[in-house]
């Protein structure tokens, strides 16, 4: 017998107006290629916030297979660090308010998961729900890497160029969550940033910057950049640095990536629609190929099947 999706959560007593908010979401345990959704939502939540909400875990996570990290000190349990998942109310540097859900992602009752979401939308008059996070790409770090947007209304994606095939992927509850918003005629997107394939493993603040600017233009939000562009500065100078300091094949790899790079842009310029969007070009089979390595690694190698 169901229950109702009110008692996944509570809200506390004093919410402001938050009509005419964004919601974003992070969550983890998905596909978060260099960690850019995860950097991003930590950059975010750096500043003052504040729950308004928070979400049941003992009802959505199977502490067996992410079992939360405890604290033993000499003879005796000392800390147990229990997973959150939780709505924060922020401020941009405009100090609009906006939300960010984050957490863990649900490992069950995704279903009721997204109609809770839905009524706290409803509830708090949301008019846009925007996730985010870091897909491996096949391209180089040297050059620029695009996002990925896709949304319940096309105007939404804005100047984002769309990929032009279809595919079959691991579904995931943020991807689930934007879809059933869709169908209940409620306005959300989600941002994939590129992420090196090679670096798919790493933290990869590029792509989080990438994310950042993708919200503000999509959202309206003055999001501020801070020390992101310090992380990624020091983050390019790393990768340099260990390229430069490994065998030739490494390079090799790079070089190869560069040269597929710049036969689409130049293609591009020539007018060929076969090179319109650039790198954002891979084929469905390619990128479900990334997509189930990178999660098979995640995952200790066992490749999901298709």
């Amino acid at each position: 017998m169901g229950f109702d999706p009110d008692d996944l959560y509570e809200v506390d007593s004093d919410v402001p107006d938050l009509t005419g908010a964004v919601l974003l979401h992070h969550f983890e345990g998905f596909m978060d290629a260099g960690s850019a959704g995860r950097l991003l939502a930590e950059h975010l939540l750096g500043g003052d916030h504040r729950v308004v909400a928070r979400f049941d875990v003992d009802r959505l996570i199977d502490y067996r297979s992410r079992r939360p990290t405890m604290t033993y000190a000499v003879d005796h349990w000392e800390d147990y660090d229990a997973p959150e998942l939780v709505v924060h109310l922020l401020h941009d540097a405009d100090e609009t308010p906006f939300l960010m859900l984050s957490g863990p992602e649900p490992d069950h009752d995704w279903e009721r998961f997204c109609a809770a979401v839905r009524n706290l939308v409803e509830r708090w008059g949301v008019r846009l729900t925007a996730g985010f996070h870091g897909i491996p790409m096949g391209a180089p770090h040297t050059r620029p890497l695009g996002v990925t947007a896709h949304a319940t209304r096309q105007d939404l994606v804005g100047e984002h160029q769309p990929l032009p095939n279809r595919m079959q992927v691991p579904g995931s509850a943020a991807a689930l969550l934007e879809y059933r918003l869709g169908e209940w005629g409620h306005d959300a997107v989600g941002f994939a940033a590129h992420v090196p394939h090679y670096l798919a493993q790493s933290t990869y603040p590029a792509a989080s910057l990438n994310l950042l600017d993708a919200l503000g233009r999509a959202t309206g939000l003055n999001l501020v950049v801070g020390e992101l562009r310090e992380a990624a500065d020091l983050a390019s100078a790393e990768i340099e640095r260990q390229i430069a300091a490994s065998d030739e094949n490494a390079a090799d790899v790079v070089r190869a990536l560069e040269r597929q790079y710049d036969a689409f842009v130049e293609a591009s310029e020539k007018g060929s629609l076969l090179a319109e969007s650039v790198e954002h070009m891979p084929t469905a089979e390619e990128l479900g190929t990334q997509f189930e390595r990178f999660l098979a690694e995640q995952n200790g190698g066992d490749t999901p099947e298709r």
